[in-house]
């Protein structure tokens, strides 16, 4: 009947803003609250390039103690 088309999400560094791994509350956005696994691409809305430093950048601070790898 109707066609109900999603609005793409905008990549959220594209627009300007930068991670960073010392930055725990933006990094908790692209990682799930219940296992601490790092979200996929169709979830953030992340480009490729992004998600590869989202995946850099929560790994650092997995390392760092600043995020835990479990919960």
């Amino acid at each position: 009947m109707f066609e109900y088309r999603k609005k793409k999400k905008v990549c959220q560094m594209c627009a300007g803003h930068d991670l960073d791994y010392k930055n725990v509350e933006d990094i908790r956005r692209y990682v799930s609250a219940d296992r601490n696994k790092i979200l996929p691409r169709r979830v953030t809305g992340t480009c490729a390039k992004h998600q590869r430093e989202v995946a850099r950048q929560v790994k650092y601070a997995r390392h760092m103690a600043l995020i835990g790898f479990v919960r």
